[in-house]
């Protein structure tokens, strides 16, 4: 329930030739956001893109952490003894599993969100839908204007992907709104609030203080190349074991009964929602939709960042305040 990684390059001293540089750069920009960038950018020091071996040796190590303690369970007698328990129980588990799924399929049969007869994404107006989208998978409104679905299992990957997305998507949009929601009622200062900003405070160096507690900095005070080098190595166990399907954490004595989509277990689903197989098919269908709506959202904060230089939540009281001058219209109007 993925975040890209900025690519690494070499930026100009942006003390002296700052102006230079973005007012060539940023020509394409909105002015209020070449104003936003011009009036933050006080200094820029290059070392915030440099990191010592110090650094660099404490990231690997750090990083190596989850690896080697995961192989040392898996290894000892401790992970054999859980491995052993956990097939005594898998034959009941699989058992359960398999009627679980007989349900699950039954349940969707008779929702209204899948088969023939799900909701479509034209409604009552005629159209010539797909044939091979039979409403199996949640979501599917007979919209593939690409031809994607042609190939079964070329299908189910794409499945896989837009989950995944998804529910970054929703993760991401939470993780812009929230801190500058609590920044403009006062609960907590950040020293950037502003989703877009932070990177670009990063490159200038500055140290972000976690919910604006001074001295709570963990990653916030290390450069970029340090962070983005830890997220990428914490990332590759994680999606490793993605790559490898639910069994990947057997070794360690956990057996997942769902789907590589979908595992469930106590470990993927402690509120035990998938225990209702018809609730748990409508909660699918809600879970893409809602992931789908995120990811629109996000083409919405970039489009507001370029185009006003704020955030979304600030955009939108500046909207609430004033929505005849404060509109996607006006602004377009304004550039």
């Amino acid at each position: 329930m993925a975040l890209p990684l900025q690519p690494q390059a070499s930026f100009p001293s942006i003390s002296s030739s700052s102006s230079t540089f973005f007012a060539q750069g940023s020509k394409l920009l909105a002015p209020k956001l070449r104003n936003a960038l011009l009036n933050r950018t006080t200094s820029y020091s290059t070392s915030s893109c440099k990191a010592s071996w110090q650094e660099l040796a404490g990231v690997l190590v750090f990083s190596a952490v989850p690896f080697t303690a995961v192989k040392a369970i898996a290894n000892s007698p401790l992970g054999e003894s859980l491995q052993r328990r956990m097939e005594e129980r898998k034959k009941v588990a699989i058992q359960d599993s398999s009627k679980f799924q007989a349900l699950a399929a039954k349940a969707r049969k008779e929702s209204l969100w899948y088969g023939e007869e799900r909701p479509r994404w034209l409604g009552p107006i005629p159209y010539d839908y797909p044939a091979y989208l039979t409403g199996e998978l949640p979501g599917d409104y007979g919209f593939d204007v690409a031809g994607l679905g042609k190939d079964s299992v070329a299908f189910q990957r794409y499945f896989n992907f837009e989950i995944l997305h998804a529910r970054w998507a929703m993760l991401a949009a939470l993780g812009a709104l929230v801190p500058e929601l609590l920044d403009l009622l006062g609960a907590f200062h950040f020293t950037e609030p502003v989703w877009w900003l932070v990177g670009y405070s990063k490159l200038k160096g500055d140290t972000l203080d976690y919910l604006g507690i001074p001295g709570l900095h963990l990653a916030g005070s290390q450069g970029v190349i340090v962070i983005a080098i830890c997220q990428a190595l914490l990332m590759v166990g994680p999606e490793y074991a993605r790559y490898c399907g639910i069994e990947a954490l057997e070794p360690l004595g956990i057996y997942l009964p769902g789907d590589i989509n979908y595992p469930g277990g106590a470990l993927f689903d402690p509120l035990n929602l998938s225990s209702d197989p018809v609730a748990f098919q409508e909660l699918k269908v809600k879970e893409i939709k809602n992931g789908r709506l995120a990811m629109v959202a996000w083409l919405g904060f970039y489009a507001q960042a370029a185009l006003t230089g704020k955030g979304p939540v600030q955009n939108l009281l500046d909207h609430i305040s004033d929505p005849f001058h404060n509109n996607l219209l006006s602004v377009l109007n304004f550039m």
